[in-house]
């Protein structure tokens, strides 16, 4: 049975956000033939039985047939605004095609294709579905809303400096409509809205107690700004930079620094000493990101790629996996690589450090530097400095404090990891005089959000004591077009 606390925050407030008559606290739902959610609407061509999810979202009793989805899928409107522009590198993942708005997907395979909306190079035609659509059981309807311009505000704006305040993202909403073949228990999460595959995972079986009662060193973040990060789905199925421009904005970051940075963040703060009414619907919305990112990653999504893209996609599935206990979460196929992994190993770096860090790919493959003098840096060693500087530790600190907090570095599998932040995160510099006339970066020691900062200060040397993983240790190497892991001494 559901926590009554849990039932009266949780389920009241999705009956408030969903436009809908259906009740959330309804065990049996009810017969409709109208669901909406976050401006989209599906029709059936009869009523059927639905209602929602722990977290908000819509399941319905099928096999169904989905007569039409609201905005319509089809062509671009005639007042749409063409604003593209190219990044630093001359590059863009976006183009001027009016094929594809608003458009609905069924995600059985990760992958660069997506039938969202075909201003973005990763549209294909064949992965957009048509209505009438016969919607099966264990399957996941994904509909969208288009922009009808392409910069529009990040999501995330309010943690974002000037020349961030914007995206080049052509989505505005994203909303999940869950086939199941009987109706899930009310206190349910929301399966997995990629692959075939639909555990019923529940709210009950939260291990409250794995939560720690921190005292915040400062003010914390805003509660309710967290929370709404963490509301909604985010899709995450298109490998690399293509997933960025398909981000919807009031759904998700785009850029993979702040999927670390908003971890980091929201793995932090509930472990604050708040009460636990306060803590639900953030702790209910960072489950539900770890149970999709578990979804995804059984459909052979991988977030190995260069600069920030992968960060922060890892510690959620491990966190569902122990506040739900539930080993299955933390299983994950040998293709389910992530950017905290590949990019952290153990080596000899030039000024005398012993965990170190490389890009893997960014415009290819990428090769090792940390180990060269800064004098025999290529330029494209010059670059990938820049983004271990800029765009990597922002978003793992706090994740892996996280970690070290409920006891799960040897569940996270990676010591090199936990190594390396602990080395970007040291108040002072052994290697000073190593260094020469090579000062140690300025942003070292710090990242981009103050809360994480003072949290680790505060709570990195009382972390519990715990086992890490240990030997063997892995380093990734590329190979072919891809990569595999190799054996890594441990200096």
């Amino acid at each position: 049975m559901a926590h009554p606390v849990l039932a009266a925050s949780l389920f009241g407030l999705a009956i408030a956000l969903a436009a809908s008559p259906a009740a959330a606290g309804d065990p049996d739902g009810q017969k409709m033939t109208e669901i909406s959610q976050y401006g989209i609407t599906w029709t059936l061509d009869k009523p059927a039985l639905a209602g929602q999810f722990v977290n908000g979202d819509w399941w319905v009793v099928g096999p169904v047939t989905v007569r039409r989805v609201s905005p319509a899928p089809g062509k671009a409107p005639a007042d749409e605004k063409v604003d593209i522009r190219r990044d630093q590198w001359g590059n863009t993942s976006l183009r001027d095609d009016d094929r594809m708005r608003n458009g609905s997907m069924i995600v059985l395979k990760a992958g660069p294709a997506q039938g969202y909306d075909s201003r973005s190079g990763t549209y294909d035609e064949a992965a957009s579905v048509k209505f009438p659509l016969r919607l099966e059981p264990n399957r996941s309807l994904v509909s969208t809303i288009s922009h009808r311009s392409i910069t529009n505000p990040n999501f995330v704006a309010p943690m974002m400096w000037g020349s961030e305040r914007t995206e080049q993202v052509v989505l505005q909403a994203a909303a999940v409509l869950t086939c199941l073949p009987a109706a899930p228990p009310k206190d349910a999460f929301r399966p997995p809205y990629a692959g075939a595959e639909k555990p019923i995972l529940r709210a009950s079986d939260i291990h409250w107690d794995r939560l720690l009662a921190l005292k915040s060193p400062g003010a914390a973040p805003d509660w309710d700004q967290f929370e709404r990060y963490f509301q909604r789905v985010w899709l995450d199925h298109i490998p690399s930079w293509g997933q960025r421009s398909v981000s919807p904005n009031e759904n998700q970051p785009a850029y993979g620094r702040e999927h670390g940075r908003t971890t980091s963040i929201a793995a932090l703060m509930v472990h604050l000493d708040v009460p636990r009414q306060r803590k639900e619907k953030l702790t209910i919305g960072l489950i539900q990101r770890g149970i999709d990112l578990w979804g995804v990653c059984q459909t052979g999504m991988h977030f190995n790629h260069g600069g920030g893209h992968g960060n922060g996609r890892k510690w959620p599935i491990l966190f569902a996996s122990l506040m739900l206990d539930e080993p299955k979460l933390a299983r994950l196929p040998e293709t389910a690589v992530f950017q905290e992994d590949v990019q952290t190993y153990y080596g000899k770096g030039w000024h005398g450090q012993t965990v170190l860090y490389w890009m893997v790919n960014h415009h290819g493959p990428r090769e090792r530097y940390e180990h060269k003098q800064p004098e025999q840096w290529e330029q494209w060693d010059k670059t990938t400095e820049g983004y271990r500087v800029s765009s990597v530790a922002q978003g793992w600190i706090g994740n892996a404090l996280a970690a070290r907090l409920m006891k799960g570095i040897d569940l996270w599998g990676h010591d090199a990891f936990f190594d390396y932040c602990d080395r970007w995160m040291r108040p002072d510099d052994p290697y000073a005089e190593a260094r020469r006339e090579h000062k140690r970066p300025a942003q070292e020691g710090k990242t981009y959000d103050p809360f994480v900062d003072a949290m680790w200060k505060a709570y990195r040397a009382t972390a519990p004591e715990q086992k890490m993983h240990g030997p063997p240790y892995r380093q990734w190497v590329n190979q072919g077009s891809g990569g595999q892991w190799a054996p890594n001494n441990k200096p």
